[in-house]
């Protein structure tokens, strides 16, 4: 079984993740004993998703290899299929995997006999960060159905808005996208930020994704957090009960501002947390055994 993108479950099946991840996060306890091996092969950076994913099959006894892209044979040529194919030949039981290329894992899952979980993939999903997001926002609401969201930013370049925007979507929520003009993705029913932050539960922010722009930002850094940043003055025209998201990284003092970080409304945190759990129930799911 493989984990590539949430279209691939049903709203049942994805319920029944954050069911087990609420699980793991009121203390169930798995252990391998050791017995399956996770191989993180990340092929570009990351914190958050490869040191949780690393984290999560360490809480369920499993042992873990952390690829080294930057040391490893691709330096001499090797393709991603190589690369992959010689860990499941060293005997690996599952493979969490990140790259930069969308869609990347349709070359794999022909030849590649054991799990695959993806990690990211260029701009196109991120199904563990999207599910993430989703046992924040259930912990908070106990529902998705009638809830409105707004993700704000580089809708264009982030496989976070691409995913959360179509899963909310199937779960019965109102999403709204919002941020620089020449970040616009079409069809993602686009509204101008300050029209929409005091109607919605959750204001999700994003990145400016720089490392995937073929061009520099047209605003400074400033200009961006003026127009398109959480500011403390924007966090007061929100719903009482309202939230702020993010998938991190953030740029303090530019997508939101520092003292909002951390206020009452964020849960940038506790995102952080829930990908512990996330992962642990899609690394229980695909290992398929009960120990």
């Amino acid at each position: 079984m493989n984990v590539l993108k949430l279209e691939d479950f049903t709203t049942q099946e994805i319920n029944e993740i954050l069911d087990l991840a609420e699980e793991f996060k009121n203390g169930k306890k798995v252990d391998y004993q050791g017995k399956k091996i996770i191989a993180n092969l990340f092929f570009e950076p990351s914190t958050r998703t490869h040191y949780s994913f690393d984290t999560a099959a360490l809480r369920l006894g499993c042992r873990t290899q952390n690829f080294d892209a930057g040391n490893s044979s691709l330096k001499k040529g090797e393709t991603l299929y190589d690369t992959v194919k010689t860990f499941e030949m060293f005997g690996v039981d599952a493979l969490v995997i990140r790259h930069t290329e969308n869609e990347y894992y349709k070359q794999l899952v022909n030849n590649i006999h054991i799990p695959i979980l993806n990690a990211g993939d260029g701009t196109g999903n991120h199904p563990s960060q999207s599910l993430l997001d989703l046992l924040t926002i259930r912990q908070e609401f106990g529902k998705f159905q009638g809830l409105k969201a707004v993700i704000v930013g580089d809708i264009r370049h982030s496989r976070v808005a691409h995913t959360n925007f179509k899963i909310m979507q199937r779960l019965g929520m109102t999403v709204y996208t919002s941020g620089p003009l020449e970040y616009k993705e079409e069809g993602y029913n686009y509204v101008e930020f300050d029209d929409i932050i005091d109607k919605v539960d959750v204001v999700m922010l994003l990145r400016v994704q720089h490392e995937r722009h073929e061009e520099e930002m047209k605003e400074t850094k400033q200009q961006y957090h003026q127009q398109f940043g959480l500011s403390s003055s924007r966090v007061k025209g929100m719903k009482d009960q309202a939230i702020i998201m993010h998938p991190a990284p953030f740029n303090r003092n530019v997508e939101i501002a520092d003292d909002v970080v951390e206020c009452n409304k964020s849960r940038i945190f506790k995102q952080v947390q829930n990908g512990v759990y996330i992962r642990m129930a899609l690394l229980h799911m695909v290992l398929g055994e009960n120990v």
